[in-house]
């Protein structure tokens, strides 16, 4: 894991995983048995487009939620979440009702934790009683995927302790099932997946649809800049859900006249366009984006395995673009930094990533000039925001891991 200190103050790579151990021993007062490390992802291209069946092109990246844990002699789980200055516990009788064991409702932080191990009991497989300790390095509510970060460390935790023989997709398909039915998010498969599959040096090119999904040489010589706004997604999980709903009532009308359309994938520009008259204005818009997206995808990917980081970034620019006019999901700051981040030399392309409403922005840059554009599109979001930006050189990443500490110790009890 790597992360390269620039202008804003960035943690150390070991961090989070020291203060998940220290948490651990200091609240439990032994040592922990398993220690799991979970990425964030940043995705480059394709937003909005993984529930509608389409391709995204996201990576891992080297910031991440950490769990060290060891199994409890207690009939429910004990977790210390370490940013949040927090201790809860639940059982498994009772996560279904989003309750601890005392009857009180989990707060939102604990629910991530609770809904993976209501995602087992939904399988008849064992999510035991644990005693942990959650330290993450992925900011929350910066479009990052720190929910979906901590939602992969458990599952891998959980999964681990019971000697399962899941595989990564189907432990994705799980957390995805998480967030769906127990958080209310309605989203896809592509932040679960991406923390689990994500490869050193290296984009993933994942269908959607058919799941497919192939590694992909990110351009030699460039770097991936993120920059945070410091503006937390108020409305970000409320309207990824109605923006899902406006896909699928467009998919809905499409269908009386076209059957075979099955998803937004299933449509073409053109096809689109003869039944704007059957569509609301602020339905089109939403179809738009989200089929020139797929297409955007489609189109960029045999450039960036030619190496062309300029068509990437291009296709990242127009990417932004579309998902403000089109979609509405950015925001003012995004838009500052993503705009002043394309008028820097040595950048190729920017644009939000994530659900938007705020959060972080991604920038493709040249690796030589990538400092320097830190401090300048720093100074730039700030003259225009009075707000100072969190940046960071990143590299992308390995997806999660397991680690054995050693052999279990006696739980106090």
């Amino acid at each position: 894991m790597y992360m390269k200190r620039v202008y804003q103050r960035a943690p150390k790579a070991s961090t989070a995983q020291d203060r998940a151990l220290e948490a651990f021993r200091r609240r439990f007062g032994r040592e922990p048995e398993i220690l799991v490390r979970a990425p964030g992802r940043v995705n480059l291209v394709g937003e909005h487009v993984d529930y509608n069946g389409g391709m995204v092109l996201p990576a891992a990246i080297d910031r991440a939620a950490w769990v060290a844990a060891a199994r409890s002699r207690r009939a429910w789980t004990t977790l210390e979440g370490v940013e949040v200055g927090g201790t809860v516990r639940f059982a498994s009788s009772g996560v279904a009702a989003k309750t601890d064991v005392d009857g009180a409702r989990l707060p939102s932080w604990a629910c991530y934790p609770a809904a993976v191990a209501w995602a087992f009991g939904e399988r008849r497989l064992e999510a035991a009683p644990i005693d942990a300790a959650l330290a993450s390095d992925v900011p929350i509510g910066a479009g990052l995927s720190s929910s979906a970060a901590v939602e992969v460390a458990f599952a891998k935790l959980w999964h681990a302790l019971a000697g399962g023989r899941m595989s990564d997709f189907e432990l994705a398909r799980l957390c995805q099932q998480a967030e769906n039915a127990y958080v209310g998010v309605a989203c896809g498969l592509m932040d679960p997946f991406t923390s689990l599959h994500g490869r050193r040096g290296y984009a993933l090119l994942l269908d959607c649809r058919s799941f497919e999904w192939r590694p992909v040489t990110l351009p030699v010589g460039t770097a991936i800049v993120i920059s945070d706004t410091r503006v937390r997604r108020e409305l970000a999980a409320s309207e990824f859900n109605v923006r899902r709903r406006q896909c699928e009532e467009v998919v809905s009308i499409l269908r009386r006249s076209m059957p075979e359309v099955r998803s937004l994938r299933d449509v073409s520009r053109a096809q689109l366009e003869d039944r704007r008259g059957d569509l609301s204005s602020l339905l089109f818009r939403r179809a738009q984006h989200v089929v020139e997206e797929i297409a955007r995808v489609e189109t960029v990917i045999a450039d960036v395995e030619r190496g062309d980081a300029n068509a990437l970034g291009r296709a990242m620019t127009a990417a932004h673009r579309s998902g403000r006019d089109l979609y509405e999901v950015s925001s003012p700051e995004l838009d500052v930094l993503v705009e002043s981040a394309v008028r820097i030399e040595g950048c190729y392309g920017a644009r939000l990533t994530g659900a938007g409403f705020g959060g972080c922005t991604v920038s493709l840059v040249d690796a030589g000039r990538a400092e320097r554009f830190a401090r300048e599109l720093s100074r730039a979001y700030r003259e225009a925001t009075r707000r100072t930006p969190h940046v960071w050189i990143c590299a992308a990443a390995d997806g999660a891991s397991v680690t054995s500490l050693a052999a279990p110790a006696a739980p106090r009890g």
